[in-house]
Formats: C-alpha cells, sequence, structure tokens
C-alpha cells in the first residue's frame, strides 16, 4: 500500500519536520499507488496462490477513492478563495471530520462480517497484529538505514538527506501504510482472499498500533530538537 493519506504528514508537522517534503511524498505515492498497487497484488499475491483478480475493476475502484477526489479538491480550492480560507482557517475541523468518516469505511466492512468475527481465535488476531506491528517496525529500520546511506552517497553533511528535517519526514512518512486504500482494494476481490471483514480487521489494529508506535518516536525526535536548540 502507499502511504497513510493524513497521519504521516500530521505526525511529521509535530516532529518539527518537513511538513511539504512529507506531503508531496503522500501525494506522490497515493497517486503512483493508484497504477502500482492493482498490478502488484495479481503478480506478487494472487499468482503464487492461484486467483486470478479484477485488475480493471480495482483500478477503477482506486481511480474513484483516490485520484477523483484528490483533483476535485484541488479544483474547488484553486477556483473558490474563500472556500480555501475557510478551509485554512478550520483545519482542525476539517481533520477530525475526515476521521470520522475514514473510520467508517473499515467499520462497515467488519460489520458485514461480524459472524465469523465471534468465531476467531484470539491467539490468530494476536498473531496477525504481531505480524503486522513486526512489519512496520522493519519498515522504520530499514528506511532510517536507506536515508542515512543516502546521505553518505550523496555528499555527507552537505546532501540534502543529512538534514534533520529531511531525514525525519522520509522515516515517518515512508514508513506508513495507508487503511483506506486498502480498503479500497480489499472491497472489489469479491472475498478472493476471504472475508473483507476479517481481512480489515488485523490491519485496522496494525493501523493503529502504527499511529501510536511513531507518536513515541515523534516525541523522541521533539526532545532531540529541543536538546539541540539549547
Amino acid at each position: 500500500m502507499p502511504t497513510t493519506l493524513s497521519s504521516g504528514v500530521a505526525l511529521t508537522q509535530l516532529a518539527g519536520a518537513n511538513s511539504a517534503l512529507a506531503l508531496a511524498m503522500t501525494v506522490i505515492s497515493n497517486l503512483l499507488g493508484i497504477l502500482i498497487v492493482p498490478f502488484s497484488i495479481t503478480k506478487f499475491v494472487a499468482s503464487g496462490v492461484g486467483v486470478t483478480l479484477p485488475t480493471t475493476q480495482l483500478f477503477k475502484s482506486l481511480v474513484l477513492t483516490i485520484l477523483i477526489p484528490l483533483i476535485l479538491g484541488k479544483v474547488i480550492r484553486e477556483s473558490f478563495k474563500d472556500v480555501a480560507d475557510f478551509v485554512d482557517r478550520n483545519r482542525k475541523l476539517f481533520s477530525g471530520i475526515s476521521a470520522f468518516f475514514l473510520s467508517l469505511v473499515p467499520w462497515t466492512q467488519v460489520s458485514k462480517s461480524r459472524p465469523l468475527l465471534l468465531i476467531v481465535k484470539p491467539k490468530v488476531f494476536l498473531v496477525a497484529i504481531g505480524l503486522g506491528a513486526l512489519l512496520h517496525l522493519t519498515l522504520l529500520i530499514f528506511n532510517s538505514i536507506a536515508v542515512r546511506s543516502l546521505s553518505i552517497i550523496s555528499g555527507g553533511e552537505k546532501s540534502t538527506f543529512s538534514r534533520e528535517e529531511n531525514a525525519n519526514a522520509l522515516i515517518l512518512v515512508a514508513s506508513q501504510k495507508t487503511l483506506p486504500v486498502m480498503v479500497a482494494v480489499i472491497e472489489p476481490l469479491c472475498g478472493a482472499f476471504g472475508e473483507s471483514g476479517l481481512l480489515v480487521l488485523p490491519c485496522i489494529a496494525t493501523h493503529l498500533i502504527q499511529i501510536i508506535l511513531d507518536s513515541f518516536l515523534v516525541n523522541l525526535m521533539r526532545r532531540k530538537n529541543n536538546v539541540k536548540v539549547a
């Protein structure tokens, strides 16, 4: 999946890192995800278990849930200055509304599979959550090493990657995976890999875990910056 739609940018801002870079990464990765995700799932996941997936339907689903809303929002913002000013003044309110509606998407999926959820063994669910947390920790470590390596290769202390605000933004955003796009991908699969509610549930838990873990990481970044300023 591409990067998170909002939490990555929000945490980057809290860390005092490069929020403009975080926003650019978010937009680019989600736009690329529209093209890459349907074909990568078909090639690397479905082919391995002998399942045929509706690639065209997956592509249409991502276009409807990501590309069209993004274009409409940009057109409205650029066409009506009063609307843009109103949104900027009430950014916290609209962030809350956005989070509320995003939470409804996985909730509806889970509700569809309620009878199956009741028979899932807690041990299996905990293992799935643990694997999700392990994946996020692995991405954090990998991206930290990658940023440090890029910094050394591209000029050391003079490199763009060596600037702490850029490095922190890259690590935070690149390590997070989006939940709404994942739900948009699961829905058209029509149960090819199992009930959508069962597939979504551990992903919801993992999404919450990555935000909690990254919140601790952001606090460490803020303390480090305070020490440097002093």
